[in-house]
């Protein structure tokens, strides 16, 4: 299982966004597109990954490939059925996940809960510039992948990760867009660590 943890710092945590200016919600556009990297293949689904988009202190939109369907790779699609999720945020009650449709559901936890719920099951993996180079670390099995938005993370969020990440990973020598570093941290894993005899 691949996981891949999103946090949106300025994303709104409710339905008051419009699908025609994602960019002004809070760089929605970003977190949508990060979802669709994370998630589609040409003509199928990965199966094997799930996506958590971690929205304020108190919402997480997980989507799951294993389950999901109807995913399509335009962002303002991608954007609605997080607004769907969001729609039924008063149905969330305590750590009980709410299905909002197959493969999709929301769930009370912010960053530290999200993080450690996903590492439960996987190695967390935070990608940072400043990290050891990729192609000289072996890809853990079942990683976790944090990654932030238009935005550092903040001193809190550097501080759980330091405890809490297995490695610190640089994807290339410049700053990445998220979705961006999300399509090279699968091909890391894809081909086991950037090895050319898997190709």
């Amino acid at each position: 299982m691949r996981q891949f943890v999103y946090v949106g710092h300025e994303a709104p945590a409710t339905v008051d966004f419009s699908l025609d200016d994602l960019t002004g919600a809070g760089r929605m556009d970003l977190l949508a597109r990060s979802i669709t990297a994370a998630l589609l293949l040409s003509h199928d689904i990965r199966a094997d990954t799930r996506v958590h988009l971690v929205l304020g202190e108190t919402f997480t939109v997980t989507f799951d490939g294993a389950t999901l369907q109807g995913l399509n790779p335009d962002e303002r699609s991608t954007a609605a059925r997080v607004r769907a999720a969001l729609a039924e945020r008063e149905e969330a009650i305590g750590q009980i996940p709410v299905e909002v449709s197959p493969g999709v559901s929301l769930v009370r936890r912010g960053f530290e809960g999200t993080v450690e719920a996903a590492s439960a099951n996987g190695t967390v993996v935070h990608l940072q510039t400043d990290g050891e180079p990729a192609p000289a670390v072996a890809p853990p099995a079942d990683p976790v992948f944090v990654l932030s938005d238009h935005r550092e993370f903040t001193e809190e969020e550097r501080e759980l990760l330091e405890a809490v990440a297995d490695h610190r990973i640089s994807l290339g020598p410049h700053p990445l867009h998220a979705d961006h570093a999300t399509v090279l941290a699968h091909s890391w894993v894809d081909t086991e660590g950037f090895d050319t005899d898997r190709y």
